[in-house]
């Protein structure tokens, strides 16, 4: 019989800095994380900074974060500054906030 192994979800908050804005990146990044399967949110800050919210299994998140650093074609990540957390809600998507 296998057991079956649980793996619990994290949460990837993660801020993007550079030239990140009016450049595809929240598209990118949304695209790169439907991908994956992930859900969440990624939105534009007052700051020019990128905020992302990612959940989904850690290894995932990893892969995604290697994404994050490269950034669409029209981009220049400086640097992604990741913090981990355990969800306290779920999403049901990955979407674009405005």
């Amino acid at each position: 019989m296998l057991e079956k192994i649980y793996i619990p979800m994290q949460e990837l908050r993660a801020t993007i800095f550079g030239r990140v804005q009016g450049v595809m990146y929240r598209d990118f990044a949304q695209r790169k994380a439907r991908g994956l399967g992930l859900v969440g949110y990624v939105r534009n800050l007052s700051d020019g900074t990128v905020e992302m919210v990612a959940q989904g299994e850690q290894k995932t998140l990893e892969r995604l974060v290697e994404k994050l650093h490269r950034g669409p074609l029209l981009s220049r990540v400086e640097r992604v500054d990741v913090a981990w957390h355990v969800p306290t809600q779920t999403h049901p998507d990955f979407s674009i906030r405005w």
